[in-house]
């Protein structure tokens, strides 16, 4: 069975959470393996409707085995009340989830840091972050001197936390914010530790031992690349490496056990927060985009920014991962559209790019050049194989595979976990 990375191709909310919903039956193990509770994976199977932030979306395949790894930042409180409401809907997680011991803990403090930071910044220099604390738990790791899952398991853990709580007061003070009480943090930590202590374990060698059996592992990616702390629109960008090596260095897992990257990418293009654009539609076109694909964060309820399909990012994010075979999700939001444009290349004070420019002030004064392309202006979403798509949808299609030059493994034509299809001549199922 092959190892698999499957990654956001734009910049994130391109439905992650579906495909690997789907691909799981092909896979024993999913591994999240960056990000934190900014980010969110919606799964709807038969009417219910899944919304999940910390958890592998494989939590919903009984007999799938999860594993949060050592690359993702967790609140311990989001991450119970996660597993308390999988767990109502029927879903046991006591033998099928894992939690590094080497994952950073997102503190308190560090939301707070994150609210004011982000309040205090001006207009032109916010980041449009999610205040849930992840870029301040990502810098106290790098500064080492951050709270990992494995503390949880000290005999002195309370006090642990109630040390690091009374330096970041003086943090706090001196931007505003309210202080902590250092035994109310302690306490309330150390009743989520006696809480996830069952769940956490060294997974690395958990991991490493199942590849060694031939077990597969899907890899599932929060953001998009266009949102990685080095290959995205930095600075408005996450604080982790969201791209195909985040899932190494993630989980323990080297990267000659990987056998193929799979990107999922939107048949057109969506962002939230802050940043640069260059597809963004800010007319009639943009907000029928919104309405059709209900795009609102899973995870903030944000409305989305939208534009048409942008092929010079998936030109890079396909350069930057190794992208195998696109995931094309969404292509039934395009059904009603008369004419439907794709951005070919970008250009800024007379010269063209083919490729992201990485000077940010650059790429806010790109202007996308399009190609236009005729819409089918029919339904799709009954469609259950390639044949079935209308001949302009195919076309469409097959447009985009040459302008990226990677082919389109899978289709969605809805939210549904069924309204999903491969395309036989691309995707061989794993065995």
């Amino acid at each position: 069975m092959a190892n698999t990375i499957l990654i956001g191709s734009q910049w994130g909310d391109e439905g992650k959470g579906k495909i690997i919903d789907v691909i799981t039956t092909e896979h024993q193990w999913v591994v999240r393996y960056q990000g934190g509770n900014n980010a969110g994976h919606t799964v709807e199977i038969g009417e219910e409707r899944h919304v999940l932030h910390l958890l592998p979306s494989g939590i919903l395949r009984e007999g799938c085995r999860c594993v949060i790894g050592n690359g993702v930042v967790i609140d311990p409180a989001a991450l119970k009340k996660e597993i308390d409401e999988v767990e109502a809907r029927g879903y046991g997680t006591r033998d099928r989830l894992f939690v590094s011991d080497r994952a950073h803990v997102i503190m308190p403090y560090h939301r707070l840091i994150d609210e004011y930071r982000e309040g205090a910044a001006a207009a032109k220099d916010k980041i449009g972050t999610t205040k849930r604390g992840i870029g301040p738990s990502y810098a106290d790791k790098a500064a080492r001197v951050g709270l990992r899952m494995g503390d949880m398991r000290l005999a002195d853990f309370a006090e642990r936390v109630r040390q690091k709580v009374e330096e970041n007061n003086v943090i706090l003070q001196a931007l505003g914010a309210p202080l902590l009480s250092a035994d109310e943090v302690a306490a309330e930590y150390q009743a989520l530790a006696d809480a996830l202590i069952p769940y956490i374990q060294d997974t690395v060698t958990l991991l490493n031992e199942a590849d060694r059996r031939g077990e597969s592992i899907l890899f599932e990616g929060a953001q998009g690349v266009m949102l990685d702390i080095d290959y995205g629109t930095y600075p408005y960008v996450t604080s982790s490496n969201a791209t195909a090596g985040g899932a190494c260095t993630g989980s323990g897992i080297p990267p000659h056990r990987i056998e193929r990257v799979i990107g999922v990418v939107k048949g057109y293009t969506t962002r939230v927060g802050e940043g640069p654009f260059p597809t963004e539609l800010h007319d009639a076109s943009g907000e029928a985009l919104r309405k059709a694909g209900h795009e609102f964060g899973a995870t903030t309820g944000r409305p989305r920014r939208c534009g048409w399909f942008d092929a010079v990012v998936a030109r890079y994010s396909a350069m930057v991962n190794g992208i195998d075979f696109w995931a094309l999700t969404k292509m039934d939001v395009l059904d009603d559209q008369p004419v439907i444009k794709v951005c070919v290349a970008y250009e800024y004070e007379g010269q063209r790019y083919e490729q992201v420019p990485g000077a940010i002030t650059v790429l806010e004064g790109c202007v996308p050049v399009y190609e236009e392309l005729p819409g089918w202006q029919c339904t799709t979403s009954t469609c259950t194989c390639f044949a079935d798509l209308p001949d302009q949808a195919k076309a469409y299609i097959a447009r985009l595979e040459e302008l990226t030059g990677v082919p389109v493994g899978i289709v969605s034509v809805g939210p549904r976990r069924d309204a999903t299809f491969v395309v036989e001549s691309v995707y061989a199922p794993q065995a």
